[in-house]
């Protein structure tokens, strides 16, 4: 369908399906040639930063060196008390594992010491990878954890689910700012990256008809459980106008998806697809105008504006 990458979510709740997107990956890995396979995301809090190395390194040598980790707190925290974590320690368990599993990426070697597990010394871990393990850290929009990427040098997911993208320009900024002081002057540049819900269908009015009842669903089950007050029809209609959500014909969704690219100095999109209990049918029609048309049409909107990848545009609507 010309997809580029595909992500597997990690949740432990009945309403979402993959509690172990690894397994899932290293199977889709051995059915594809091509497709980048990522975690979206590896909830690190709440695992263990060598078994998720190994494991994300085995899906490499599967597929071939096309697995890459995306690694985040979760906005979900169903996982610390099944594997037995104090959610006091939300906050020092992401901060203690993403500094040990920064130790691993160079497949040296690690001695590393903390105070949550036990330190390791001059400990090798395996599976190697043959060209090393693409990482990334996801954040939701805090200054902290965006510098935080930038002092590992992990390249940056932000998880714009609600608000205008342009809201979050500082925070792409921020991380540019900071790489370019952390960095040594021949360091590569690293990329930044925005996931954000979507839907498309052949015409504006069947997109938002398939895909609002289902999103409402998911959002409210949510929201009652985190003591929100419910959504209604014209809040998606507002995220959908002006909002994180890319709902709409596959032109609507190219439009949108390109201003906040051009808006943000992106390199990458992220579309999460699938939104609550959405029939399989429509999701499949939804991803296939999205490799078909919507990707290609944003490709040459880009060039039409002279998109340089990492460098923002003044973009009239976001």
């Amino acid at each position: 369908m010309g997809v580029d990458a595909f992500g597997v979510g990690e949740h432990h709740r009945p309403d979402y399906a993959v509690s172990a997107p690894d397994v899932v990956l290293a199977g889709i890995a051995t059915r594809t040639q091509r497709i980048t396979l990522g975690s979206a995301v590896t909830v690190l809090s709440s695992d263990d930063p060598v078994r998720v190395f190994q494991r994300f390194s085995t899906i490499d040598a599967l597929s071939g060196g096309r697995a890459e980790v995306v690694l985040g707190r979760g906005s979900f925290t169903e996982s610390f008390p099944l594997f037995g974590l104090d959610l006091q320690q939300y906050e020092q368990l992401f901060s203690e594992k993403l500094d040990l599993f920064s130790a691993l990426l160079p497949e040296k070697p690690v001695t590393w010491s903390g105070e949550l597990r036990r330190p390791l010394v001059d400990q090798r871990v395996y599976p190697e990878t043959e060209g090393g393990l693409s990482a990334w850290i996801a954040v939701g929009g805090s200054p902290e954890s965006v510098v935080r990427a930038a002092r590992y040098r992990m390249p940056l997911m932000l998880a714009i689910i609600g608000g205008a993208a342009g809201g979050f320009a500082p925070f792409a900024d921020l991380y540019r700012q900071a790489n370019a002081q952390l960095a040594s002057t021949d360091a590569p540049r690293l990329p930044v990256a925005v996931h954000s819900p979507g839907f498309v269908a052949e015409t504006d009015e069947k997109a938002a008809a398939l895909a609002m009842p289902h999103w409402l669903v998911n959002r409210n089950k949510i929201g009652r459980e985190r003591g929100w007050g419910d959504a209604g029809e014209a809040d998606f209609h507002r995220e959908v106008r002006s909002g994180a959500m890319y709902v709409g014909s596959p032109e609507t969704v190219a439009q949108k998806i390109a201003a906040t690219v051009r808006t943000l100095g992106l390199d990458r999109f992220d579309l999460k697809y699938a939104s609550g209990p959405t029939p399989h049918e429509h999701l499949m029609n939804s991803v296939d105008l999205y490799g078909r048309k919507v990707i290609p049409r944003v490709r040459e909107l880009l060039t039409v504006a002279g998109y340089e990848p990492g460098v923002p545009q003044q973009v009239s609507r976001v």
